[in-house]
């Protein structure tokens, strides 16, 4: 994908959505049923669309949550579910929506006070924390997101009592259900009003943050933090935990200068990503050109996503990290200081992330558990302490307790972060610094990852490849070693085909979220292979469209 002219300038004007225009097209549009477009579907992170385009609708919305309030009867789950939000515009009203139909469904619910914002990881441990000792009455959750997506989308996610993304084949269940009752005209839908649902005794306000901040400390060396005195900065892009930073500065006496207090539901204030659009997205040095400019005034930078299950880390030498380098250097630190970890606990990453990443636990001995992209397929062995760290290469990222427990089993931005800090305060090095060592030791890699933009057809069509497809031998001039449709660390299937050679590899899949398709690559060869590689990529989807005669 070309660099856009924008990226990296302030958006314009002309790019602001019209919130009012938005939220009344999320109550007055209604899906097309002959339209699959515009049916419930649930990707890898939840269901995601836009009311713009009839595909985040009060419709959509009411009918995922009558499907919800079904499924849990089926699950027995009779906990509460706690329910949080970021501070996309769709989310305030996709929220109103799920009070109203859930409660008339009578499920007990859990929001943040004063209808304020809750990151996704913050629900994730509420969960753990709630459910732990438990075995029956088990709370489960809702984050209504739609991640770093752009300001005109929306999107809601489950988290099921082991606190992580839902698995496929419950999000198929409730998917299945909803479009059902879309297309019986949402006669099966139980409503209250907003008022009603309110004053029903089924939802009950809490504050999520208070027991998150003060566990804080619980997988994070905070102390270590306060005493190297850093000065620490982040911009939070607008997101769900902005007003985080300020109670754990204070919390944990350190000191955290948030550079952009805004909460604005047209995110006027970012900077445009590399297409020209407005996306929050904490990996890009476009979206995040704000902070970078900003580096040199403190000792480290982060931000995060909307729903802060994302991070990004800015040192002053390396500027904004790339994700996988970052990744790398927080596998090396924490199987180090983390002497209370079980000492056969895995590191888990997904099967499109740096190799580095490999060639680093190696070194240290330790089992990597390689996966298909999802969050989901980390949780099981979070949650039986058998993955220490679990990592993806879009920023993503977990890891246990300091005692070995369980923290979260969804991603959590605001550790990541937080981790960052603990490395420097430790070691005297900032992530950038100790990556750039661990590069002497096992070369320097270079990556990339683009998007390319596919319809529903192609979509399917690379999401059914099989080794079938690789008929060279070679690729970028090496001999091709391995073709993987499955990920190692559970035989899962990948959704698409990875090609490894010595020094190189390729892997192409379509998005579970949005209209592309990508191209994940890797050489440690240097840009020239790297460019190979991709484009070598690109021409086997190019085959295997034609061959399907999908255009």
């Amino acid at each position: 994908m070309a660099r856009h002219p924008n990226a990296g300038k302030p958006a314009s004007k002309a790019q602001l959505v019209n919130v009012a225009r938005l939220v009344s097209a999320y109550y007055s549009n209604k899906p097309d049923i002959t339209d699959n477009t515009q049916l419930v579907a649930f990707g890898t992170s939840g269901h995601r669309g836009s009311a713009l385009l009839n595909t985040f609708t009060d419709t959509h919305i009411a009918a995922i949550c009558q499907a919800l309030a079904e499924y849990r009867v089926s699950q027995g789950t009779t906990g509460p579910l706690l329910m949080g939000m970021d501070t996309h515009a769709l989310s305030e009203a996709a929220f109103s929506t799920a009070v109203e139909v859930l409660a008339a469904n009578g499920v007990q619910l859990y929001v943040q006070e004063n209808r304020g914002y809750t990151p996704t990881p913050v629900i994730s441990h509420a969960i753990l924390n709630y459910n732990r000792g438990k075995s029956s009455e088990l709370a489960d959750g809702v984050v209504i997101t739609p991640s770093h997506n752009p300001p005109e989308d929306g999107g809601f996610k489950y988290n099921p009592p082991h606190g992580g993304p839902a698995d496929s084949d419950v999000t198929t269940l409730i998917q299945n259900r909803a479009n059902q009752l879309i297309k019986a005209g949402m006669v099966e839908v139980k409503r209250l009003s907003l008022a009603e649902a309110l004053s029903s005794g089924y939802v009950q306000e809490m504050d999520f943050a208070e027991n998150y901040i003060n566990e804080l400390e619980q997988v994070i060396d905070m102390e270590a933090i306060a005493k190297a005195g850093l000065r620490l900065g982040t911009d939070p892009l607008g997101g769900a935990g902005l007003g985080y930073w300020d109670k754990i500065a204070k919390r944990y006496n350190i000191n955290i200068d948030v550079v952009n207090n805004s909460v604005d539901q047209q995110f006027a204030f970012m900077r445009c990503d590399k297409d020209g659009k407005i996306r929050m997205d904490c990996s890009s040095p476009y979206a995040m050109a704000g902070l970078i400019d900003m580096c040199d005034k403190f000792d480290l930078a982060f931000g995060n996503d909307p729903d802060f299950d994302r991070h990004g880390i800015v040192t002053p030498q390396s500027g904004l990290m790339n994700p996988n380098h970052y990744l790398a250097v927080a596998i090396a630190y924490l199987f180090q200081h983390r002497p209370d970890w079980p000492k056969n606990v895995k590191v888990g990453k997904t099967l499109v992330s740096s190799s580095m990443i490999d060639r680093v636990v190696s070194s240290m001995g330790r089992e990597l558990a390689e996966m298909p992209v999802g969050f989901k397929w980390f949780v099981q062995g979070l949650l039986h302490q058998e993955i220490g760290f679990a990592g993806e290469e879009s920023a993503g990222g977990i890891f246990l307790r300091r005692n070995g427990e369980p923290w979260a089993t969804d991603k959590d931005g605001i550790i990541l972060c937080l981790l960052a800090a603990e490395i420097l305060a430790v070691t005297g090095k900032d992530p950038g610094q100790h990556y750039l060592e661990l590069t002497e030791r096992f070369s320097a890699p270079v990556y990339t990852r683009i998007d390319v933009a596919a319809n529903h057809q192609q979509k399917q069509v690379l999401s059914k490849m099989d080794v079938s497809v690789i008929t060279n031998t070679e690729l970028a001039g090496e001999k091709i070693i391995q073709i993987q449709t499955h990920a190692p660390g559970n035989n899962a299937a990948i959704g698409g085909v990875k090609v490894s050679t010595e020094n190189g590899w390729f892997a192409a899949r379509p998005s579970g979220t949005e209209d592309v398709y990508k191209i994940y690559a890797e050489s440690f060869k240097g840009k020239e292979h790297l460019d190979k590689l991709v484009k070598e990529a690109q021409s086997l989807v190019d085959q295997v469209f034609k061959a399907a005669n999908v255009k």
